[in-house]
């Protein structure tokens, strides 16, 4: 295995992981929707139950997310994560209070009361994807940072820190940008489709099944809008190549070359767009409630191909708006051959764990959720 492939498989794990880290998000999606479709607090207790049993997959997968990246393309976990820290510190926090909202919202001495963590549970489902979007928007739009790797030998240096944020916003900034927002409220939006679609797949209640069915027109329509407005920016749009010594040029319209130059990427976009339309149709069209899987599939390939695009055709997957030549790449972001060569052993293993997680998951769903589940011990 070279050095190239390495580097080019570990940006598709990444790549994969950040796909299903998108579809797990329904949760926060239909958590957004608690009141709507929840209208009294029965129905409310149900939708919070049908998205608690699975908020730990979510969590994990972001973690693991964060994770790879550390290990596989260390400068980019240093540089986003360690200078874009109030972004992503956001993101964590909302995460850390949907994890308490389910634990103590219908706890015995809960002062504040349960529909002060349903406040909570709606705001990590909007604040969430809205701010993971606009993360991986900037993989496109590109980030204000400087690398400077001489800082590491350099003894003069005060700190030998490689990157750092070129202002003091540390990762708000983006959100200034428009294309960000839009990318982000594609994501919130794709999120309460998937949350809608779960939750009427979920739980056996009409009345939640009949305000899912109204409500996701009232999500998918601007979901829609939104993507498709954004990819026709992204292919027409420049991009950001580098050339074969490493230094970073901007290439018209470079990530349509990328899906020209990868026909296999495109074909299987286009799948997964088909897929996600699909699935919203069987559920508004044809009364079915199994549209969540279709279009579960269609987003992770949908994601992972854009991923994809970002990082793969010698593209810098992390652009740098304050100095073009410390954008990064998968080559010289990425760890030495021997880390990504161990590691690769060790994501054998990755199979078998989706086993195990395909496996809790029937169990977990194995019945539909009703309102007398609710009532035991065990509900949140």
């Amino acid at each position: 295995m070279t050095y190239t492939f390495l580097q080019h498989y570990w940006w598709f794990i990444v790549s994969l992981l950040g796909a299903l880290l998108v579809f797990l998000m329904f949760v926060q999606g239909a958590n957004s929707m608690i009141r709507s479709l929840g209208w009294t607090d029965e129905g409310r207790r149900l939708v919070i139950n049908s998205t608690g049993r699975k908020w730990e997959f979510t969590f994990t997968t972001l973690v693991t997310f964060g994770g790879a990246f550390f290990a596989s393309f260390p400068l980019f976990y240093s540089t986003s994560f360690g200078g874009a820290y109030w972004l992503w510190m956001i993101i964590l926090f909302t995460f850390v209070l949907q994890a308490v909202s389910y634990e103590f919202q219908n706890k015995l001495g809960n002062l504040l009361g349960p529909r002060t963590f349903q406040f909570f549970l709606v705001l990590n489902g909007l604040v969430g994807p809205l701010l993971l979007g606009g993360a991986v928007a900037t993989f496109f739009e590109g980030s204000n940072f400087i690398v400077e790797k001489g800082n590491i030998i350099d003894a003069a240096a005060l700190t030998p820190i490689i990157s750092r944020w070129a202002n003091a916003s540390h990762g708000l900034d983006a959100l200034l940008n428009p294309w960000v927002l839009v990318f982000g409220l594609a994501v919130v939006f794709l999120a309460r489709t998937l949350g809608t679609l779960y939750v009427m797949n979920n739980v056996a209640d009409e009345d939640i099944r009949s305000r899912g069915s109204v409500r996701l027109v009232g999500t998918a329509v601007p979901f829609v809008l939104l993507f498709v407005a954004y990819l026709v920016h992204l292919l027409l749009k420049d991009g950001y190549a580098y050339t074969a010594d490493g230094t970073i040029v901007v290439e018209p319209m470079k990530y349509l070359h990328n899906l020209l130059d990868m026909p296999l990427v495109a074909a299987v976009l286009l799948v997964g767009v088909v897929l996600v339309l699909w699935g919203i149709a069987r559920n508004t069209f044809q009364n079915k409630n199994d549209g969540i899987w279709h279009a579960g599939v269609g987003t992770v390939l949908t994601v992972l191909c854009l991923l994809l695009t970002a990082g793969w055709n010698h593209t810098a997957f992390y652009p740098s708006t304050a100095d073009l030549q410390s954008s990064l790449t998968i080559e010289n972001a990425s760890s030495s051959y021997f880390t990504l060569n161990t590691m690769f052993y060790v994501s054998l293993l990755i199979p078998f764990v989706l086993a195990y997680i395909v496996y809790c998951w029937r169990k977990i769903d194995a019945r539909k959720l009703t309102r007398e589940e609710i009532k035991s011990d065990h509900a949140y």
